[in-house]
């Protein structure tokens, strides 16, 4: 015997896993933390036993709720699980799997079309950020076809518009956490011999460490199969992670997936810059949306390590920048307040989702016997 719980399978933008509604789950977290686990076949590097993509893209959940909160429609937890781990992390966003919550919402009539587009305020609990997404509701149900291309995600879609309202500190204390634009940090550890660099500690949706590639003897145009296999870089930058960590407040992040290291270079094919985005010890085939955010953020504000790097859009009150990366790029628009043009209070992109299955995922009742 199996206890069987209602989910739906999709991508979200670059990424993909099970959506469940918040009620169909264990209300303890331990067990939820298990029944997740298991639903994903973690921890197990090909997640053999569970419905995980193995790895980490494709090993993330999204657990989605009605709300009763004035002003908002609906409430997004995501959950990062690795595939050769038994973690459990809620504590970062995730912008792509936040594409699909509206369509898991309305496929499961927990929210009902509002014309031809539909308009739906979501509140992501992991770090309370709010954002307005509209998706495309001819006849009053959710269209998957259109003409919508992302980088990262084959095929053409229906576009998934999404407009992030206060994304500042969303995980750190603030934009920038150790309260400067730019810090200078020489990293010490095993392996390697002592290396000093500036770095750029960002957090506008999702923490971000930002380093010239340059710096670390690299050009930033590598392939991702280069990277992951680059063991003497995977070290440098994750000693630099725990030692930056401490001074973001962010304390010990040695089993935590934030923050994310992010490399940069000049642009390759007219963007402001490319980049190379690990996440964290796994080098991202694209990058991740609140890091698209974050990274055009640094590139729009002054004093960054992205100075002198980056091609800057030229614009006061609203700049759409380019954010090359692995395979193709990531536009995001920014808009500022006209009396501090360097403080952003909107992000708007464009995303895509797509249902991919509907039904039970199975786990044992030795996790959970289905008792709420």
């Amino acid at each position: 015997m199996q206890t069987a719980i209602p989910c739906l399978l999709m991508r979200g933008g670059t990424s993909k896993g099970p959506f469940f509604r918040a009620q169909d789950l264990p209300q303890d977290l331990p067990t939820r933390d298990k029944v997740l686990l298991a639903a994903m076949g973690s921890p197990d590097k090909r997640q053999i036993d569970g419905i995980g993509g193995a790895h980490p893209l494709t090993s993330k959940v999204g657990i989605v709720s009605p709300s009763e909160r004035e002003g908002i429609d609906l409430e997004f937890l995501f959950a990062q699980l690795q595939p050769d781990k038994d973690t459990v992390d809620t504590t970062p966003n995730c912008g792509n799997m936040l594409a699909a919550v509206v369509p898991f919402a309305l496929e499961t009539g927990m929210v009902s079309a509002r014309g031809e587009t539909s308009t739906f305020r979501v509140l992501t609990l992991n770090t309370d950020m709010a954002a307005d997404i509209t998706v495309q509701t001819p006849g009053g149900e959710i269209s998957y076809e259109g003409t919508a291309r992302i980088d990262g995600a084959p095929g053409q879609s229906a576009p998934v518009d999404i407009g992030f309202l206060d994304t500042a500190g969303s995980v750190c204390s603030s934009l920038l956490p150790t309260g400067n634009a730019k810090d200078t940090i020489t990293v010490t550890g095993e392996g390697f011999d002592d290396f000093t660099l500036d770095v750029t500690c960002i957090d506008n949706g999702m923490p971000l460490v930002i380093l010239r590639a340059q710096d670390v003897g690299r050009t930033g145009r590598e392939s991702v199969a280069e990277l992951n296999a680059d063991d003497d870089l995977k070290r440098r930058i994750e000693a630099l992670r725990l030692q930056i960590s401490q001074r973001m407040g962010l304390g010990d992040v040695t089993h935590k997936n934030y923050p994310k290291m992010t490399l940069i270079a000049a642009p390759e094919h007219g963007g402001a810059l490319t980049t190379r985005s690990f996440i964290p010890h796994v080098c991202h085939e694209a990058i991740g949306v609140l890091a698209a955010v974050t990274v055009g953020t640094a590139v729009k504000m002054p004093g960054t390590v992205c100075e002198g790097v980056a091609e800057v859009p030229a614009g006061d009150g609203s700049i759409t920048v380019s954010v090359e990366h692995p395979t193709g790029e990531f536009s995001v628009t920014l808009d500022s307040d006209p009396a501090e043009p360097s403080v952003v209070t909107k992000a708007a992109l464009l995303r895509t989702a797509r249902l991919l299955m509907r039904g039970e995922v199975m786990v044992p009742r030795s996790v959970w016997d289905g008792a709420r």
